[in-house]
């Protein structure tokens, strides 16, 4: 286990019993004391402002379903306590799972030609949330895992998984009752890995890593799709 930086600061001292009086009188002497021992943070803030769309696989085998769907991204800050050096990424706050394909309704459908008619397809919604406070905060540190490819932090919050993903988005494999935050960044993920490893490595020691979640104002149940993965609405809880 690494051992906490030692957080040294500047002192005065006029007294002359002290043992790091070297004056006059003056008060001007500065010594260096041990204030502390500190162990540096690395922040990560999931804000609620939208900054975009990714389009994500489905990660169903029917060619009767999108291939890829639309999902909104959102602006994500990290940064340290040592440095204050702050990166920007985007990142995705809902998952969604196919539920139902439905029918439009319209001229095809009036002539009984459903199978002429366009598909919606419906896909439910399984995100996190804060349920209480504005911000739901987690120390996160423990629950990295990190290989070649990929960046994750999988975490449990009473009975839901939640998982924070960096990596390829092609190869992620979603599984129902999990929540995730996907990292969307132009190299894969890599971006990501790569930042949060040098300021590892800038720390010197292992630093806590906090995951804060900024409550949304307005958090989607679900949404329809057509067949090419757009939105055509979004029903809101």
């Amino acid at each position: 286990m690494p051992f906490p930086e030692l957080n040294l600061s500047l002192g005065l001292t006029d007294n002359k019993g002290s043992v790091f009086y070297a004056g006059s009188g003056e008060g001007d002497v500065i010594v260096r004391t041990d204030s502390a021992l500190r162990k540096h943070t690395i922040s990560i803030v999931i804000s609620e402002r939208e900054v975009g769309t990714v389009n994500l696989k489905t990660f169903f085998e029917s060619s009767e379903i999108p291939v890829e769907i639309e999902v909104p991204t959102y602006q994500m800050i990290v940064s340290d306590d040592k440095t204050n050096e702050k990166e920007i990424y985007k990142v995705t706050r809902d998952t969604f799972f196919f539920k139902e394909k439905t029918t439009k309704k319209g001229i095809w459908s009036f002539f009984g030609l459903n199978f002429l008619a366009p598909k919606n397809f419906l896909f439910e919604n399984i995100p996190f949330e804060p349920l209480k406070e504005e911000i739901e905060v987690f120390d996160i540190s423990k629950y990295r895992k990190l290989n070649d490819e990929e960046l994750c932090y999988t975490f449990q919050k009473e009975n839901q998984n939640i998982q924070l993903f960096a990596g390829d988005i092609n190869t992620l494999k979603v599984e129902k009752g999990t929540s995730y935050f996907i990292i969307v960044d132009e190299n894969k993920g890599k971006r990501f890995i790569g930042d949060i490893l040098y300021r590892e490595k800038f720390l010197k020691l292992t630093p806590r890593v906090t995951l804060s979640i900024i409550k949304r104002k307005k958090v989607s149940k679900a949404i329809e799709t057509g067949y090419n993965g757009k939105t055509d609405k979004v029903i809101y809880i």
